[in-house]
């Protein structure tokens, strides 16, 4: 905006404010959730001039004109619009756009996005898709410049790098707003050079530095890593580790999402040990299209901490302008205050947090959960829409795992943990049978293989996972494997694995069940593999097949599918695969699937 834009700005809002022209729309007879006091004013009245608030007060009557839209609350909350603090719309299988459609009807009117999924894949370019689509949408979408690509260099082979050269470019952008999570924290706690560079670049343009510390150790490494200077984290996963956090002087992000749901085992934080709030926010980080649909967005998160005792206001707080203070854009969102965008939700029933109406930069958008707007299409060119290379027809014979002699051996086997990112690493005596390790439906042992697909090289690591309850010959296919988004394949069955992976390279990617030889559920994503153009309901359609899959196979975890995209993410702990091998994350390094006893 130039400066004669930003004075023509002003002068509208001034005049509307002063009586000397009308309002665009006028909202009356509200209660205002006034999050920048911590009051609720009854008898409140709103008044907006094209994009922004020009006046709130008890009587906006003088600013109605001819031509304002009146609506009348009739006693509802007049709620500032919702702000995720951080999240990945890959993770919703769905486009920036089809995101913005399925999370605007549930109050969503700003996002931080860190597009890290797709940048792993088509690095630059990736990025630049993903900012100029948020440009495009009716709501505020902030994108982050993605630091760890790949998430563990040496570790894993990448489709993509990215270096301080890059993020110093990306900083220059309209549209970033920071630098994405900064998940290598052992490459920060050792003084890697790269980092620090990435780091420096961000601090250097005066942008927020997003953080993950993925590790239950709050000692030296996690003291380390806070003086690296990353400025909020989303991984805590218990009590000690949101104190830790806020005492660090990070902002402390209470991660609601599809299978990470961290609030409430955090939330104490405040409601126990009545520390401050203000330095808490609330984000999904990853969720899942049917979550979406279903369920909601930053308002369920909302809704979590209010029934873990947040009072309401204070939970609103934590979606709204906690978030915006923290990324600096409290000037533009985050209250219901003159001059800010007019993004306003009307609410019934603030502990529901369903908006019955939804108002984003001056514009009705939403009502009764019904999209009100069309959305601007955005197409994405042919090299993005077809990434999957696998270069050669997989075989059952593939996904053997090899072991030397017979007997007893020792397998280190990955462990799930359902509704957490962390896993564990288990260790299992299995019995070698004509030279390999088979699965074992009876102990839940299945096992689990990662193709590389970027440079189609056909290589493929075969290891074993226990937790997802596959108790028939089955397997399940994935390219949603972050961060790498190799192709990850699990199951009890070679047969049915090397079925599951011929068939989900020539979708293009997404994922897909089969069941004794048949195909039973998939959800088509071929744009990189990770998203669907369609719409949220369909592509929640889609992805209900497979979870319907997962079930028919005796699966009973909560949203498996997340949990097995994370297999291969080697930054969380403690036990991952990547097409190089089996990561022991506590250690950083390879070790083997099975070792003599």
């Amino acid at each position: 905006m130039t400066v004669r834009d930003e004075i023509n700005l002003r002068r509208d809002l001034i005049d509307v404010a002063m009586g000397r022209q009308p309002a665009d729309l006028v909202v009356q007879n509200g209660r205002w959730v006034c999050v920048q006091t911590g009051e609720i004013l009854p008898h409140t009245d709103v008044a907006i001039k094209g994009e922004r608030f020009a006046f709130i007060g008890p009587d906006a009557a003088y600013t109605i004109g001819e031509h304002t839209r009146v609506i009348d609350a009739q006693d509802q909350y007049l709620v500032p619009g919702l702000l995720d603090a951080h999240m990945h719309v890959e993770s919703g299988m769905l486009t920036v756009t089809e995101f913005v459609r399925a999370v605007i009807p549930h109050g969503t009117t700003g996002m931080f996005i860190d597009p890290h999924e797709i940048a792993n894949i088509f690095g630059m370019a990736g990025v630049r898709l993903m900012v100029d689509e948020a440009a495009k949408q009716p709501i505020h979408v902030w994108v982050q410049m993605p630091s760890c690509v790949p998430s563990a260099p040496g570790l894993e082979t990448p489709g993509a790098c990215v270096g301080p050269e890059e993020v110093a470019q990306a900083m220059q952008w309209e549209g970033i707003i920071g630098l994405g999570e900064v998940m290598n924290f052992p490459g920060v706690f050792s003084g890697d050079e790269k980092m620090l560079a990435e780091m420096a670049e961000a601090r250097q343009a005066q942008k927020v530095i997003g953080g993950h510390y993925a590790s239950p150790d709050l000692g030296r490494a996690f003291h380390g890593y806070a003086a690296g200077g990353a400025e909020d984290d989303h991984e805590g996963t218990s009590l000690q580790d949101a104190v830790a956090r806020a005492r660090a002087g990070m902002k402390v992000m209470l991660r609601q999402g599809s299978a990470w749901q961290d609030v409430a085992s955090q939330v104490a934080a405040i409601t126990k040990m009545g520390m401050d709030p203000r330095h808490f926010l609330l984000c999904t980080d990853d969720s899942h299209s049917e979550t979406l649909i279903n369920e909601g967005h930053v308002n369920r998160a909302v809704r979590v901490a209010i029934a873990q005792g947040v009072p309401a206001l204070m939970a609103i707080q934590m979606a709204t302008l906690n978030t915006a203070e923290h990324f600096g854009v409290s000037q533009l969102v985050g209250q219901i205050a003159p001059g800010r965008f007019g993004d306003l939700l009307l609410m019934q029933d603030l502990p529901k947090a369903q908006p019955e109406l939804v108002i984003a930069k001056g514009k009705v958008v939403a009502q009764d959960g019904l999209m009100l707007v069309d959305l601007p299409s955005y197409p994405y060119p042919n090299w993005a829409i077809h990434s999957v290379h696998l270069g050669k027809e997989m075989a059952a014979s593939d996904f053997r795992l090899s072991a030397p002699g017979e007997g007893l051996a020792l397998a280190h086997v990955i462990g799930i943990v359902e509704n957490q990112a962390p896993n564990r690493h288990l260790r299992f005596e299995v019995p070698v049978v004509q030279g390999e390790i088979l699965p074992d439906r009876s102990r839940d042992l299945a096992k689990i293989a990662l193709i590389e697909r970027h440079q189609g090289t056909g290589r493929i690591q075969v290891g074993l996972v226990h937790g997802f309850g596959f108790n028939v010959p089955c397997a399940v296919a994935t390219t949603v494997a972050h961060d790498s988004h190799q192709m990850i394949v699990v199951g009890t069955s070679e047969t049915d694995m090397a079925v599951a992976a011929n068939a989900l390279s020539r979708m293009d990617g997404g994922q897909l069940v089969v069941l004794q030889g048949e195909v039973v559920g998939q959800v088509s994503l071929p744009i990189a593999g990770l998203m669907s153009n369609q719409r949220a309901e369909v592509v929640a359609q889609q992805a209900a097949t497979v979870l319907e899959g997962f079930r028919r196979c005796g699966c009973k975890l909560n949203n498996p599918n997340m949990q097995l995209s994370l297999s291969a993410l080697v930054v969380i702990p403690e036990l991952r695969i990547s097409d190089l091998g089996l990561v022991d994350v506590e250690r950083f390094e390879f070790i083997p699937v099975v070792e003599p006893l």
